[in-house]
């Protein structure tokens, strides 16, 4: 029996190696996943198929190992306060795993405010942090612990991350600018479509199309076979529990 089959796969575990999955290939750049579940898939990618990752305590060091959530690196390789992490997002070389309040069609984000006057949000968020800037210069994904239509809506109240629509529009100036994955509790999507509109590029296990449809408020790009996205390997399953022995993804992804 593979210690696979002992502990029994949850959904947390799949939106675990779909997040890892997203870094798949970035090679030596700053991984910089956002939140708990983000950062479990983030150091999962590194441990398992993307060991030239930098990595980040999520405070002002790189670090040279894979600690357990909630630990301190025993390894670090550099200093990377707040000041310097401009100039890695300027560079470009940085994959971020944000986060959204609003999504639409096209990639559009909001994290700042709710409401359709900004001067008077019904409800006020977190900012717009560095979601301009890392989208105009470095590869996006976000992650999305909750899919429904609150989030997933046919015009964002707000744009702080832009999406592909936009970025059009910019130009030249949004030439690096490459959204890649969206991960949810449900689904994984992308944006590889003609014109960029998000597509569904597969469904957690147990979850259906129309358990997708219905929880999204726009109509996405639905491929005529749409395949259920991989669970964890063994090794991916055995390096999942020894990053987060207390099971911290299961607060996030509760199925």
């Amino acid at each position: 029996m593979t210690e696979q089959t002992l502990h029994k796969v949850r959904r947390a575990d799949v939106c675990a190696v779909a997040i890892a999955d997203c870094f798949r290939g970035d090679g030596e750049i700053l991984a910089n996943p956002i939140g708990n579940l983000p950062v479990l898939g983030g150091r999962l990618a590194r441990a398992v198929h993307e060991p030239q990752l930098m990595m980040t305590d999520g405070e002002a060091y790189l670090t040279g190992d894979v600690p357990p959530l909630g630990t301190a690196p025993e390894v670090i390789e550099g200093w990377n306060p707040f000041r310097r992490m401009f100039d890695v997002v300027w560079g470009g070389r940085r994959h971020v795993m944000m986060g959204a309040s609003q999504i639409d069609r096209y990639g559009n984000q909001n994290i700042a405010a709710i409401g359709s006057d900004p001067d008077k949000p019904v409800r006020q968020l977190i900012g717009f942090r560095g979601a301009p800037g890392n989208t105009i210069n470095n590869t996006t994904s976000y992650w999305i612990p909750n899919h429904s239509t609150r989030v997933f809506v046919e015009k964002v109240d707000l744009v702080c991350g832009i999406g592909y629509d936009r970025a059009a529009e910019l130009g030249e100036v949004a030439r690096f600018h490459n959204l890649r994955h969206v991960i949810t509790n449900l689904a994984v999507l992308d944006f590889e479509t003609p014109d960029h509109r998000m597509r569904l590029r597969s469904v957690h296990p147990g979850v259906t199309v129309e358990d997708v449809v219905a929880n999204t408020g726009f109509e996405l790009v639905i491929p005529d076979q749409v395949p259920t996205t991989r669970t964890p390997t063994d090794e991916e399953m055995a390096v999942i529990e020894r990053l987060d022995p207390a099971g911290l993804r299961y607060r996030e992804v509760k199925d």
